[in-house]
């Protein structure tokens, strides 16, 4: 198998998506000849023609509102959305009309599509580009929200996003885009949505993160083996639906929960985690839930970009906190 990063994997699943159903397009700003402001779909162009890999203007609400247009006539739309936090002028299309087509037609149209979304801060990029609002769209009932840490899943995910009938936001953590290599089937493969995956097993205390946070919460359990504390770190992959019974299976296992995120702590999906845990495991807890997110502002600019961001140190924390409860 190939070494890939997680932005060569992406790559590789379009170009698979692309080959298998020409009911497959790619739309975004600069997707086309350029190649995606992070090369994501570089090449597809030229190999898929421009029908099929479309440059689009710079409206977001038109990228995703050709894309309803499209998926209720029986295409499969990849749209781009550039970065993340340009997401906010498509929230109407996406929250009063891709998410509810299926209910709206009382199940006559589906909207298949996958909308790609680099997600997350940590490179120095202005402001609105490394905004975290997953939360927004796992309270919206209709589209499935899945963010992947690791190319291999990367790939997996998108193929399996594209083989849904249904919406789904695919986040992609640009902070790890090309940060580390690992080996990438050729073909077709897919991870199954809806499934997290526990990529460390440990007695003491389990740690829920997802896209680049998986590698913080990572490099934190080593940092807690020092102090004598087994974590279990659980990647969430898919944000909603939540893997409500891996989550419960690890907490009923170690008895503590810390739950990691970018986005700001108030009303974000670690609450949302806690309660489930509060559902599904309240009796197992020896402490109570944990959450370690960003602070309750909006995403700074450059100089205070890693200071706004959990960090090993501070999950660690948390750890500590459960810990010593």
């Amino acid at each position: 198998m190939a070494k890939m990063t997680i932005i060569q994997a992406i790559t590789d699943g379009l170009r698979v998506a692309l080959q298998e159903d020409p009911r497959v397009l790619v739309l975004g700003e600069d997707v086309g000849v350029n190649g995606g402001v992070f090369r994501a779909t570089e090449g597809l162009q030229a190999e898929f023609g421009a029908a099929r890999v479309v440059d689009t203007p710079l409206a977001e609400a038109g990228i995703i509102g050709s894309s309803v247009g499209l998926a209720v006539n029986g295409m499969k739309p990849i749209p781009e959305i550039q970065f993340f936090g340009f997401i906010y002028p498509a929230m109407e299309q996406i929250v009063a009309h891709v998410a509810r087509v299926r209910m709206r037609s009382q199940g006559r149209f589906t909207c298949p599509m996958v909308i790609r979304a680099p997600y997350g801060a940590g490179i120095r990029a202005p402001e609105l580009h490394g905004d975290s609002p997953e939360a927004f769209f796992v309270h919206q009932p209709g589209i499935k929200v899945v963010c992947p840490s690791n190319p291999y899943d990367a790939k997996g995910l998108l193929l399996a996003a594209v083989d849904s009938e249904d919406p789904v936001l695919f986040l992609e953590p640009l902070r790890i885009y090309r940060a580390f290599r690992d080996e990438v089937p050729e073909g077709r493969y897919t991870v199954e949505l809806g499934k997290a995956n526990v990529v460390k097993e440990g007695k003491d205390v389990s740690v829920f993160a997802w896209g680049t946070m998986l590698r913080v919460a990572l490099e934190a359990a080593k940092l807690a083996k020092e102090k004598g504390w087994d974590v279990e770190v659980v990647d969430l992959r898919s944000l909603s639906p939540l893997d409500r019974e891996t989550i419960a299976e690890s907490v009923k296992k170690t008895g503590r929960a810390v739950v990691v995120h970018e986005a700001p702590k108030t009303a974000g999906l670690g609450a949302e985690i806690a309660s489930v845990i509060q559902d599904e495991a309240f009796l197992y807890l020896e402490a109570p839930v944990v959450r370690v997110g960003g602070y309750d502002t909006p995403q700074p600019l450059f100089s205070l970009e890693d200071i706004f961001a959990p960090d090993a140190k501070r999950v660690l924390h948390g750890i500590d906190k459960a810990m010593n409860f």
